[in-house]
Order: structure tokens, then sequence, then C-alpha cells
């Protein structure tokens, strides 16, 4: 029986709040059938107070065995370095992460505040905001490149504003029944099974993208045309299954007409969220997009675009 110890740090409670939706496995799943010790979650410990603290002191002194310790959200060390802007159970919020790490078998941390920071690490920070191993794209983060858990393993990410809940549960079981050698991580410690492949795959507007071809409005369900071109779709250059293991069994944001806001990318929000970027693709002389698909250059791009354009069938 795998033991497991859930907080939640600064800015986040999505992902509690979606890993509580899981269907495959779900929650009363990973606990009857895979054994899941849930030493405490912010939505299911039944601990309160002085119960709940004497938890969470059993394992940061480690009386208490901690396989698994799960962390949501952004590590606050603001204001100066003392973590004060995030007090939790009696003691800034970045203590309990610096003790709870140290005795864990695994860490994971769950969505993109605790990955990589997220929202909050935006510039200027003023609360001090970093995810536990990487701060963006800068391997470091509040524990530091050379961290490694009790099993030897560094922070294992799995990213996403939120993360789907089937991503969650199924890291956690792998990890409960004895799998993590099989977990292999890319460059930013994210499980290859759900990040290896890009958002596009599965795309059902992907022969449109083929054949640059673009729609101009949003939603309605419509599946009609590329939102590339001109509303800002990551899907092409971000790493995650949206496409392939769906949102609440039948949708994602490019179905239903909205653009892959790239969440599971280390650099989100993108540009800052500045004016005139969210939603519209950013262009070089009014017609080259700045960003191209991982593994083409801009020259390689835009001779295969005016080439798939000439190309385009009449449905496209």
């Amino acid at each position: 029986m795998a033991s497991v110890l859930w907080f939640q740090g600064g800015a986040c409670s999505g992902n509690t709040m979606s890993f509580l939706n899981a269907e495959e496995p779900n929650v009363v799943d990973l606990i009857v059938d895979f054994g899941l010790d849930l030493l405490w979650h912010p939505s299911l410990g039944m601990e309160l107070g002085s119960q709940a603290q004497k938890v969470f002191w059993d394992c940061a002194r480690g009386d208490r065995p901690l396989d698994i310790f799960v962390f949501e959200g952004t590590v606050i060390e603001g204001p100066d370095g003392t973590g004060r802007y995030d007090m939790f159970a009696d003691r800034a919020m970045k203590d309990w992460v610096t003790d709870l790490a140290a005795q864990a078998q695994i860490v994971v941390a769950i969505g993109d505040c605790a990955s990589w920071g997220g929202i909050p690490a935006m510039e200027p920070n003023p609360s001090g905001s970093t995810g536990l191993q990487f701060h963006k794209r800068e391997k470091g983060g509040f524990l530091g490149p050379d961290f490694r858990s009790k099993m030897g393993l560094p922070v294992i990410n799995v990213p996403g504003c939120p993360a789907h809940p089937d991503w969650i549960t199924q890291v956690i079981v792998a990890l409960a029944t004895g799998r993590a050698g099989d977990i292999a991580l890319d460059e930013l410690h994210r499980p290859e099974t759900f990040f290896k492949t890009f958002t596009q795959t599965g795309c059902t507007r992907v022969q449109f993208f083929e054949y640059k071809q673009s729609t101009t409005s949003f939603g309605d369900g419509t599946r009609t045309g590329c939102l590339f071109y001109e509303f800002g779709c990551r899907g092409p250059m971000t790493h995650s299954p949206c496409n392939r293991i769906l949102w609440n069994r039948q949708s994602s944001k490019t179905r239903a007409g909205q653009p892959c806001m790239g969440c599971t990318e280390p650099e989100y929000p993108f540009f800052d969220l500045a004016p005139g970027t969210v939603f519209k693709t950013q262009k070089v002389s009014g017609m080259i997009p700045k960003e191209v698909p991982e593994g083409s250059d801009h020259l390689t791009y835009m001779a295969h675009a005016a080439a798939a354009r000439i190309a385009a069938p009449q449905w496209s």
C-alpha cells in the first residue's frame, strides 16, 4: 500500500478539482482497487486541526513513511525569502515542502504552477513564486536542479492548467504500484507517455492545418479551418494528449472551436498576456508566424505553406 500526501500551494486549487473528476481510474478506484493510502488531501482529508498537523509532522520528521508527496500550486518564497505570503498549518508552506520532499520516496508536481511557476511566476513576480524543480524552462526552481527523492528520482512534472484528471491518476497508479522505473521522462521531467506527442495529434482540424487553410471565426463547435494561422493556436508546438485523451470523454479546446493556449509548456502564459497576444497569432511582416511547429524553420515552413495552399483541394 502506497502512502500519498497531497498539499496545495499558492494560487491553485484547479488540479485538486480535476483530480476529483478522474474516471480512468477514479479516486475511489485508487483507494479500493490500487490500495492507495491517502494520508491527507485538501478536499478528501478527514483529519482537521491538530490531527492533520500530526500527520504532516509525522511525515516531515520521518516517523511515518511517505511514498508519494504530491504538490500543486506554486512555491511562494516572498516576502524576502520568508514564504509568509503562503502560510499553512502554522508554517510557511515552503518549509513544509522542504521537509516533506526530503522524506518522500517520490515527489510529483501537478499542474503548471507546481511544475514551473505558471501564471504567478510572471514578471515582476512580486510573490516570489516558482515551481518545484523548474522556474519556467530553467531547471532549478525551489528544490534545486540536483534534487532527487529518496528513490533517486527528480520531481515528476504533470503540467497543465489544470492537468487532465486521468493524467494525474494514471501517473499516481504507476508510481503506487511500483512502476516508477517504467515512466520515461522528457527533458522537462514530464512522463513521455502523455507529453511526447503534440496537442495537434488527433485534432479534428489537422487536415486544414496541412493545407494551410485558416478559419475566421471562433466556437460554435465548428471543425472547419485551422486556428493556428489567425487565432494563436499552439497545438502544433505544445506537448500534450488533449486530443487523444479527451476532456469529459468527448471534447478538447480545438474541437470546441477554441485555440490551444499551450498550457503544458513552461512559457505559459505566452508573451505574459501582453495586449494583442491572446487568441492572436504573432506574425512577422503581417504574414509569417513568429513561431513555427517544432522541428521546422521559417524558410522551410513558408515554402511548405505555399506549396500546400496551391495543392489544397476544394473542400478545404
